[in-house]
C-alpha cells in the first residue's frame, strides 16, 4: 500500500497539459509499467492496435510541443538512446486502453493508481474552477499593470527634468546634444539671449519644431545675412538688439527658463554649466528684454 501511495504522488508530477488535455508521456508510462524495452514497447502496442488509440486517446507531440514541454523535463537524447524523437502522449482514456494491452506484472495495479490520480485532479479542477478563473483574471490584470508600469517608466525616463548639468572641456557633442533637446521642447516660442550670436546657433535651430518662433536677443548683430538665408528655408527667426544682459538664457514658451554658463558658440570648449531656473524669474527676463 505504501508503494502505491508513493507512486500516486509521483504520478501527479507526470501529468501535463497539452492541447487543453491532461496527458502522460510514453517514457513515464514505460517506467511505471516496468517495460523492459522502454518506449519501444509502448509505441509497438499502439502500432499493433491502431483502432484502440484514436487521436483523442493518444498522439505524438509536434516539434513545437516537444520543445515547449519535453526539453524542459529531461534530455530527450539521453532518454531516447541518443536519437531525437517527438514523444507520444496518452490521455486518461489512452492510459486505460494501454493497460489492457501491455502484459506486465504491475500493469493493472499501476493503471488503477493512474486512474485514481486523473480522477482526483479532475475533481480538484472542477471544484476549484472559479478560483482558476479568478487567478487567470488576476494574471491578465498583472500583465496589464506591468505594461502600464513600463509605459510610465518609459515616460519618466524620456521626460527627466534637467535641473543642472556640468560639462567639461571637450564635451562638445554632449553639450550640443543637450541644447538641441532643450530647443525641441518648445511648442510656440524660443527666446535666446546671448551677446555673441553666430551661425552656430542657426545650426542648432534647425532642430526646433517647425512652427516655433525664435527671438534672438543680442548686442552684437553679425548674422543678418545668415538669418535671412535661414528664414528662406526654415522661417520664424528674428533678431532683437539688447544691451543689458551679461549671462546667456533660453526661455521656452514663456514657461521654462535655462541659464547657460557659456556663449552658445563656445559650448563644450571650456568647463561650463546649464541650469534650469525657477519659472518665477521669467517675467524679470522678459522685462529686461523689453527695456529700451
Amino acid at each position: 500500500m505504501t508503494d502505491i501511495i508513493i507512486k500516486e504522488k509521483d504520478i501527479k508530477d507526470m501529468i501535463y497539459e497539452v492541447r487543453g488535455k491532461q496527458v502522460m508521456l510514453d517514457s513515464d508510462l514505460a517506467k511505471l509499467y516496468h517495460c523492459k524495452n522502454g518506449t519501444k514497447e509502448i509505441n509497438q502496442a499502439v502500432k499493433n492496435n491502431p483502432d484502440k488509440f484514436p487521436e483523442r486517446f493518444s498522439w505524438k507531440l509536434s516539434d513545437k510541443e516537444s520543445e515547449n514541454l519535453l526539453v524542459k523535463i529531461f534530455d530527450q537524447k539521453e532518454t531516447r538512446g541518443g536519437k531525437y524523437k517527438n514523444p507520444r502522449v496518452f490521455t486518461e482514456q489512452g492510459v486505460a486502453m494501454l493497460a489492457t494491452i501491455l502484459k506486465t506484472s504491475v500493469a493493472t495495479k499501476v493503471s488503477i493508481a493512474i486512474m485514481d490520480v486523473f480522477v482526483e485532479m479532475r475533481k480538484f479542477i472542477n471544484n476549484n474552477v472559479h478560483i482558476f478563473n479568478r487567478l487567470t483574471k488576476v494574471e491578465y490584470k498583472l500583465l496589464e499593470n506591468d505594461e502600464k508600469f513600463d509605459l510610465l517608466f518609459d515616460k519618466l525616463e524620456n521626460n527627466k527634468e534637467l535641473k543642472e548639468k556640468l560639462f567639461y572641456d571637450g564635451q562638445i557633442y554632449d553639450a550640443y546634444s543637450l541644447l538641441i533637446n532643450i530647443i525641441r521642447k518648445a511648442n510656440d516660442k524660443i527666446i535666446i539671449i546671448d551677446n555673441y550670436i553666430d551661425k552656430t546657433i542657426l545650426d542648432i535651430l534647425i532642430y526646433k519644431n517647425e512652427n516655433v518662433k525664435v527671438e534672438l536677443c543680442t548686442k552684437n548683430i553679425k548674422s543678418n545675412l545668415d538669418i535671412e538665408k535661414f528664414n528662406l528655408q526654415y522661417a520664424n527667426v528674428t533678431i532683437k538688439k539688447v544691451n543689458n544682459f551679461h549671462d546667456r538664457f533660453i526661455v521656452l514658451d514663456n514657461k521654462e527658463l535655462y541659464h547657460i554658463g557659456a556663449s552658445l558658440k563656445d559650448l563644450g570648449k571650456k568647463c561650463f554649466a546649464i541650469n534650469k531656473m525657477d519659472s518665477i524669474y521669467i517675467k524679470h527676463i522678459l522685462e529686461n528684454i523689453n527695456v529700451k
